[in-house]
């Protein structure tokens, strides 16, 4: 177990919806986590639950520039990010898990558990779209960029190159492509 392996398994329930199940884990939370935590962690506690939960829905699942998904920060919604997903599932498999949850492998709270596990192999490959998270996180006021700044702060660097990186993402975006669609551009050139 890496020695961040604690801060790794408590942002992963963090970042996670906050339901019930997150409300009664809060107090062990709390306990466990390294202080990097404490700013999230106090603003989930004194936040009403219905509150937290239209915040978490607000900051996370309406902007595509706060994705948890991690593939999408470099891959975007392409044909390659597929294969992003695979090397994901490689990677558990190669560690003796096999990915079954409801969301897709790279998403950012299930990364983090398995880091707990097996290390920040999968993190570190996905540092500037972490970077990039939390650069957009933190422009949008949220308090949820405390909880990925932690989680960055474990990372190696910052090297110049992930930040060239994550800067030049933060100005193009991801990749786009519209995959099938060329075809039909002919039908309009024919008709004329």
């Amino acid at each position: 177990m890496t020695r961040h392996a604690v801060l790794y398994q408590a942002a992963a329930l963090c970042l996670a919806y906050p339901d019930d199940e997150f409300r009664a884990r809060l107090p062990l939370i709390r306990a466990a986590a390294p202080a990097g935590l404490d700013g999230f962690l106090d603003h989930a506690e004194r936040t009403d639950a219905r509150e937290l939960a239209a915040h978490y829905v607000q900051v996370f699942d309406f902007k595509n520039r706060h994705s948890l998904y991690l593939s999408w920060w470099r891959d975007g919604d392409t044909r390659r990010r597929g294969m992003a997903l695979v090397r994901f599932k490689e990677v558990y498999r190669e560690h003796g898990l096999e990915f079954t949850g409801e969301e897709l492998p790279d998403f950012l709270p299930a990364v983090l558990e398995f880091s707990a596990q097996a290390g920040p192999e999968l993190l570190t490959e996905h540092r500037s779209g972490l970077e990039l998270l939390r650069i957009a996180l933190t422009d949008f006021g949220t308090p949820y960029a405390a909880v990925i700044e932690a989680v960055c702060s474990t990372l190696p660097g910052p090297s110049p190159k992930d930040r060239a990186q994550a800067l030049a993402l933060a100005r193009s975006g991801p990749p786009r492509e519209d995959v099938g669609l060329q075809p039909f551009a002919l039908i309009g050139e024919r008709d004329s």
